[in-house]
Order: structure tokens, then C-alpha cells, then sequence
């Protein structure tokens, strides 16, 4: 079965960044000259652009055209996926290093979060991640049991604590700060950087149903990584 005309152009273009023909901020074939180029409809090429940016891909400048996107990895800012998802959706290979798995009595700050009482213990768990060899997240969280009962027994390596904790206690509310900041030294080394450098900082905590899941901190070094959202609203009546 052939695949989709649309399909076939957005491997082009995908193809000519890869192999560095075109770069952060290079002007693309405008939809008339991929059209020619694959004599295809001009609905066609808009698609396959459309989907590309839409993916983080290329930017569309209206009157202006498209370009290729800042080449740093994307996560939405609308959507909240596993780090390891991400990394394979960009066809590229992940691995997590397990700093700390264990138990701990929660703080005040903790408690608060998570609506537990002070000293109550909670699991807490710290893993470095990285794609293609290369750091990219520093992950500490803290879970409360009561919504993840087995999580000290798992191979982190092998699953994400995002993956396990959705499969056993799905996912229904969120909410999420992000800011820039930089890290202490020992994180800086973690993450292969400059303890001067920015970094992006993600604070998270979900719920499921019956509560308050779990709290998490996240840390991406900002010359790796970018956040981003496509929104599409409704046009007016």
C-alpha cells in the first residue's frame, strides 16, 4: 500500500534537517514549490507543513513562510507525556540512572502538597535521564503510597515512575509551574553543565480520582531542551 503524498514530503523535510542541510532557522520550499516538486495538490504540501510545525518541527510566519524550528527537544506545555515517550517519539533512545529510591518522612512543605500529615512517609525517588547519551532531566518525586503501593519494587530503568504511577492510578488533574532557574553544583554535574547555566525548571502535582498522587520536580538544562504548545481554539460563530 503506498503511503500518503504528505507523508512522503514531511520525510523530505525531516531528512534534509537530520542531515544538516537545513538548519535552525533555514526558510523551507513554500507549499507552490513542494507541490511542484512532488506534483501534488497545494493541499497536500500545506498538510505536511501544518503537521511539521504543529510537531515542533518547522515555524510558520504568516507572509513570511516556514522554518526550521530551534533544534533543541520540545515537551508540550499542554500535554503531560513520559519522559522516555518523548525521547522515542523523536526516534531517539532513552536510558534513566536510579540516584535514589527509598522512604522518607515527609516535611512540612511535602505534607502540604501531597494533603498528608507532617512526618507521614511518603516514597521519594531521584533519576537522571538521558537521551542518546546525553542528559537530559533531573527527576525528584515524591509519591504517596496510598496511590502507589508497589513503587519501591520497581526497575525505574526499565519503566518510568510517570508510566507506573498512570497505570495503577490514571491520571485526572494536574497542575504545573515553570520557571528558569539555575541548579546546585551537585545537580549541575548530573546534568553535564556549568552551574551558571539556566536551567528549566518544572514543578508538578497530580491527582487521581481518590487524591492527591504525587509531586514532582523536574530540571531540564536550557541550551538542551525548550517548552512549547499548539493551541487550537474554536473560530468564532
Amino acid at each position: 500500500m503506498s503511503r500518503p503524498r504528505y507523508s512522503v514530503i514531511k520525510d523530505y523535510i525531516i531528512g534534509q534537517i537530520e542531515s544538516r542541510a537545513w538548519r535552525s532557522g533555514d526558510r523551507v520550499p513554500s507549499e507552490n514549490d513542494l507541490a511542484a516538486r512532488f506534483a501534488v495538490s497545494r493541499m497536500t504540501s500545506r498538510r505536511a507543513l501544518q503537521e511539521l510545525s504543529e510537531e515542533g518541527i518547522l515555524v510558520r510566519t504568516q507572509g513570511l513562510g516556514s522554518f526550521v524550528a530551534d533544534a533543541r527537544p520540545r515537551s508540550s506545555i499542554l500535554e503531560i507525556h513520559s519522559i522516555d515517550q518523548e525521547i522515542k517519539a523523536r526516534g531517539h533512545t532513552h536510558a534513566a540512572r536510579v540516584i535514589k529510591l527509598g522512604e522518607k518522612k515527609a516535611d512540612n512543605n511535602t505534607a502540604l502538597l501531597l494533603g498528608l500529615k507532617k512526618g507521614t512517609p511518603v516514597y521519594h525517588s531521584v533519576l537522571l535521564h538521558s537521551e542518546n547519551g546525553s542528559a537530559l532531566q533531573y527527576e525528584e518525586r515524591h509519591v504517596n503510597p496510598q496511590f502507589g503501593p508497589a513503587y519501591l519494587d520497581q526497575d525505574f530503568t526499565r519503566i518510568t515512575p510517570s508510566r507506573y504511577l498512570s497505570s495503577i492510578s490514571p491520571l485526572t488533574e494536574a497542575d504545573q509551574t515553570i520557571e528558569a532557574v539555575t541548579v546546585s553544583k551537585p545537580i549541575a554535574k548530573l546534568l553535564e553543565i556549568a552551574a551558571s547555566e539556566p536551567c528549566l525548571k518544572v514543578s508538578r502535582r497530580t491527582w487521581c480520582q481518590q487524591g492527591i498522587v504525587n509531586i514532582v520536580t523536574l530540571y531540564y538544562p536550557g541550551s538542551r531542551y525548550r517548552l512549547g504548545g499548539h493551541l487550537k481554539t474554536e473560530e468564532p460563530q
